[in-house]
């Protein structure tokens, strides 16, 4: 699928490259916004998605460093009620240039700050879409609510630790 396929961004803030150095940003997505982010991320809801960040020039490129700041709720992973999560985080992302001369049989070494890296074509670069997914990455698909022990007794299942992998040692301990 190229990108000419996929639908458009929910959350597109653009800014040309070129103009990036320093440009200090805040980002809040509207209701419509977290509404349409909420769906493709499958919460509940986005309440409030902000946030504030710097961006700057590098070799054929940009970085972007803030805080990221989200209310969400999503549902529980045992209970299945809803879950209100805050979400109060550094972000750190890079914009390489796709049009880049890259070799290909050059040994690279990634660092953890070479995690986050977006191409992009041409002279624009979409800061909305790069807070969108560090939003995405901070989500815990298996958060679990108060109620969740309750859940699980309620449902007959046992608890970690006597469903993991030491509980048929456990078992035999008595033996």
């Amino acid at each position: 699928m190229s990108a000419a396929d996929l639908p458009p961004p929910e959350f597109s803030r653009e800014v040309d490259v070129r103009q990036a150095e320093g440009k200090h940003m805040q980002l809040a997505a509207s209701t419509e916004e977290c509404a349409a982010l909420a769906r493709r991320f499958g919460l509940v809801r986005i309440e409030r998605l902000a946030a504030e960040l710097v961006l700057s020039r590098v070799e054929n490129g940009a970085e972007g460093r803030g805080q990221l700041q989200a209310a969400i709720v999503q549902i529980c992973a045992v209970s299945g009620e809803d879950l209100p999560i805050e979400i109060d985080e550094p972000i750190f992302f890079r914009f390489v240039s796709a049009e880049a001369e890259r070799r290909p049989d050059e040994e690279v070494e990634v660092a953890l700050d070479d995690c986050d890296e977006i191409d992009f074509t041409g002279t624009m670069i979409d800061i909305g879409e790069a807070v969108a997914q560090s939003l995405a990455l901070a989500i815990d698909p298996f958060a679990v609510g108060p109620n969740a022990e309750e859940a699980r007794r309620k449902a007959g299942l046992l608890d970690e630790g006597a469903a993991g992998p030491f509980a048929a040692l456990a078992a035999l301990k008595g033996k």
